[in-house]
């Protein structure tokens, strides 16, 4: 089955949100985006901004690395921002240039390479897990909180695409995390047990469940992990289909519209990077198991009375997620959808991603 139909391309549907103004056509995409000339990174480094390169320890004792973006003209106590996502992405890409429009503005912020992926540790390399992931939110606060310049009683978390959803798992649990907001919000856990727009069948979610199982004995019988489709989509016959990386090396004529927008991000020079999973190769095969086991926005409900702040492309196929959650939590989640863009736009296009509007929202609920 082709990517599309796997997928399940859709339209929008109406729902209660804020509507931004229309901020017009073009592309503000990141000169010599392949990083060469900028140190490895798809995005230059404002003139205003300092960037250093910092590492930290989960409680799992697994080694972060992350970069830390800090105005340079910093005085006193400042707020601060965790930053990640998107999934599969390093924080060469999307959480390194939103670290850096931050600081701009004013806040100390960490953009990091969640555990087992980028420049992190982890034994396993590319395998994810929303604990651990959710986990490296809360150590990146206690990173934060310990620097003389951050206000501790003023840390958010922005996160990006896949990240989001452990952004929100984290707040949920760590009240430490005054204000989350998110852009492009995928639920991993959603979406891998049940696949886009929740179309898996039962019989479906059985058959990965047992292809899952099936890879788990060939991985302990090699000594290996091997690689496959995070999103196991199926065949015209009906079978799991899964494919050894996340995008093709090059786009095929007949590309889907989803396909076609990630591939323009990750495998282009807007923003490829080396070290990134979706650029380059495919998670460990065996990563959806704890995703099946681990359902995010369970206790959404306990970020109340702390506020969250969604951001989604009114072209998205991504953005029922949002709409969904914002349902379930009206008083707590604001959704901003964002006209003309599509999910992959609020990676970097900076002429869409609404930068005063998250300003806006971090001004208040860290104040």
């Amino acid at each position: 089955m082709e990517r599309r139909k796997a997928l399940g391309l859709f339209a929008a549907t109406a729902a209660s949100f804020t509507v931004l103004p229309s901020l017009g056509a073009g592309t503000s995409l990141a000169e010599d985006a392949t990083g060469q000339g900028k140190g490895g990174y798809t995005f230059a480094l404002d003139k205003n901004v300092k960037r250093t390169s910092v590492r930290f320890k989960n409680r799992y004792g697994i080694q972060v690395a992350g970069d830390l973006y800090v105005p340079k003209n910093a005085r006193g106590k400042l707020p601060a921002l965790v930053v990640s996502g998107p999934f599969g992405a390093v924080k060469e890409q999307s959480s390194g240039l939103y670290a850096n429009e931050f600081a701009r503005r004013g806040y100390v912020a960490l953009a990091f390479d969640p555990s087992f992926t980028g420049e992190s540790g982890g034994a396993v390399r590319d395998v994810a897990s929303p604990d651990t992931y959710t986990e490296d939110y809360s150590a990146a606060v206690d990173f934060l909180g310990l620097q003389k310049i951050v206000d501790r009683d003023r840390i958010g978390a922005q996160a990006i695409c896949g990240l989001s959803g452990m952004a929100l798992t984290a707040a949920a649990a760590d009240s430490r995390i005054k204000a989350v907001a998110t852009t492009s919000m995928y639920d991993m856990s959603r979406s891998m047990s049940r696949g886009h727009q929740d179309y898996y069948t039962r019989e479906q979610r059985q058959k990965v469940v047992d292809h899952l199982s099936r890879q788990r004995w060939i991985d302990a019988e090699n000594g290996t992990n091997a690689r496959l489709s995070h999103e196991v989509p199926f065949d015209q016959n009906g079978n799991v289909a899964p494919t050894n990386r996340v995008l093709p090396k090059t786009l095929p004529p007949d590309a889907d519209p989803i396909t076609r927008i990630f591939f323009d991000y990750y495998r282009t020079e807007r923003g490829f990077h080396p070290r990134s999973i979706n650029s380059t190769t495919a998670w460990t095969a065996t990563t959806p198991m704890s995703f099946f086991a681990f359902p995010l926005m369970t206790n959404i409900d306990m970020l109340a009375p702390r506020k969250a702040l969604l951001v989604a492309g009114a072209d998205a196929h991504s953005r029922y997620y949002s709409e969904d959650v914002q349902a379930m939590a009206p008083g707590t989640v604001d959704l901003v959808i964002v006209p003309g863009a599509d999910h992959v736009d609020l990676y970097d296009r900076k002429d869409l991603i609404p930068f005063d509007r998250l300003d806006e929202f971090f001004t208040k609920n860290l104040a």
